[in-house]
């Protein structure tokens, strides 16, 4: 049998793109090591392979194939590095819905990795399209065995036994990605990460253990508030004027506990948080599912939260978060959780915004309406979409230097002043959520904390990162609550068991 010049022509790419995805893969942050385990390198290769392959069945070119992949690394690579400047974490394979939500809500991801990148991106891929179809002809014999369908068979058998041998041996993934993508590459990465997500977590919520009855009675209405990016910003600048802060200040003289929140998020990555607080689960417990705990709930892992126990005890269990239910599969998840209803941003309209999103003063004020219509207890629980970046797209306002600093600010630090101006109102929120609760005939508590802190790469660079800590507080409109206010830290999936024990709903031995 006479082997045809396109059978050779589909190693000779393949080879060729290999060699080139490590050079891409070196130009990661953190830089992979080409000193890692051989299995690595047999997951990395049939990984590149395989897709290689199954290009050429689509596209009859191998060159071009091979540049589409290619390019596909490299743009992975480059979100890759934006996501660590912004976030200081890898990209990991439970990230790919970055691509699609990218799409759907353009304004949360693209400007991180920069318009001109992602236009440059998508002209080159442009080019790169039209350069394979014209620059490459398909073979005569693309279907031939002895032709290009051969040569691909014998490089997709390759890549199967590249993956059999590179997943025979255990590698020691901690579900740390920096580390992880060090010491194993970007590829072998994603498919250990894509192998453990098929496996459920056994972790297990402290509520699903809960007793289901209370002495309370009446039952205090609870509202639980995640306000976006909220942390004490003052301690990053001394100019900054302190009645920023005032109302949040003055919460915390009368609260019941406040003080410092350890968050598994830093930037970014609401839900890990949000997740956390609502099971009562440490990430650390969660293995892969760390890094996105809805997507393992919507396909049906069961779990107990805060929310279930509170139904079980009487209450009616609400989410307020004024952005679209589908995000992040919420409209699927929180049903799961225990929640009666999740009001999103249908129920708000575009004059109930303060920048480019729903405001908090509109937050509150549903809050409050829920609050007056009350006809059983409520346990709400607010998610704030306010003071959600890119900050950098926003522009400072007349005044606001003047309103939010004692001494302006040095050159640089635009993202500050918006992010004071949006936390501010935040502020007012606070204030808006005292006066209800003081002023409702039933008992009721308020638990604030901040999802994570913001992204604000070049106001660190002249002032110093935070240490990613966060602020909460525990505040009761029962007086005699208040009497031994304490400050201590806390670690977010802590903080639900310790509201309720303040409260003296459940009793933690």
């Amino acid at each position: 049998m006479v082997i045809h010049s396109a059978f050779s022509s589909v190693f000779a790419a393949a080879l060729t793109g290999l060699a080139l995805s490590v050079m891409i893969e070196s130009l990661m942050t953190p830089r992979p090591s080409l000193a890692r385990p051989w299995a690595s390198w047999a997951l990395h290769g049939g990984l590149w392979l395989s897709a290689h392959a199954g290009m050429i069945l689509l596209l009859g070119r191998p060159w071009f194939a091979a540049a589409a992949v290619s390019a596909f690394l490299l743009m992975v690579v480059l979100v890759n590095n934006a996501k660590f400047k912004a976030l200081r974490e890898p990209f990991v394979y439970q990230d790919y819905e970055y691509f699609t939500d990218a799409i759907r809500h353009p304004r949360l991801y693209i400007p991180f990795l920069g318009w001109w990148k992602f236009l440059g991106a998508a002209t080159g891929f442009v080019l790169a399209v039209s350069l394979g179809l014209w620059g490459e002809a398909t073979p005569e014999h693309r279907l031939a065995i002895n032709g290009q369908l051969g040569g691909v068979l014998v490089t997709f058998a390759g890549s199967v036994l590249l993956l059999w041998l590179g997943n025979r041996q255990r590698l020691a993934i901690r579900f740390a990605p920096a580390h992880d993508n060090r010491a194993f590459g970007l590829l072998a990465g994603f498919w250990h990460y894509y192998q453990a997500e098929k496996l459920p977590w056994s972790a297990k919520s402290p509520f699903g253990s809960l007793d289901s009855s209370t002495t309370q009675n009446p039952l205090p209405h609870l509202v639980a508030v995640q306000s976006e990016s909220f942390f004490d910003a003052r301690a990053l600048y001394g100019g900054i004027r302190p009645e920023v802060l005032s109302e949040f200040d003055r919460l915390k003289q009368d609260a019941v506990a406040h003080g410092k929140l350890t968050v598994p998020a830093w930037g970014a990555n609401t839900v890990r948080t949000e997740f956390a607080f609502l099971s009562g689960i440490p990430a650390d417990q969660l293995g892969v599912h760390r890094f996105n705990p809805y997507r393992a709930i919507a396909a049906g892992q069961p779990v107990s939260s805060v929310a279930s126990h509170l139904k079980r005890l009487g209450y009616r269990t609400i989410c307020i978060h004024p952005y679209p239910a589908s995000f992040y599969q919420r409209d699927r998840v929180y049903p799961r959780l225990g929640f009666d209803e999740f009001i999103d941003i249908a129920a708000f309209d575009d004059s109930m915004r303060s920048g480019p999103y729903i405001s908090d003063a509109a937050v509150a004020d549903k809050v409050a309406a829920l609050l007056q219509d009350a006809t059983a207890p409520l346990f709400i629980f607010a998610i704030t979409m306010e003071n959600h970046g890119p900050l950098h797209l926003e522009r400072v306002n007349p005044g606001d230097i003047d309103a939010l600093y004692n001494i302006p600010p040095p050159a640089g630090c635009d993202d500050l002043t918006i992010y004071l101006r949006h936390l501010r109102n935040a502020n007012s929120m606070i204030a808006k959520l005292r006066q209800t609760l003081e002023t409702c005939p039933s008992p009721a508590s308020l638990c604030w904390y901040g999802d994570h802190v913001p992204i604000m790469p070049e106001v660190y660079s002249t002032f110093g990162e935070p240490d990613g800590e966060v602020e909460y507080v525990l505040w009761s409109n029962n007086r005699r609550n208040t009497s031994s206010a304490k400050r201590s830290a806390h670690v977010v999936n802590n903080l639900p068991l310790t509201w309720l024990k303040s409260l003296a709903m459940i009793d933690l031995h």
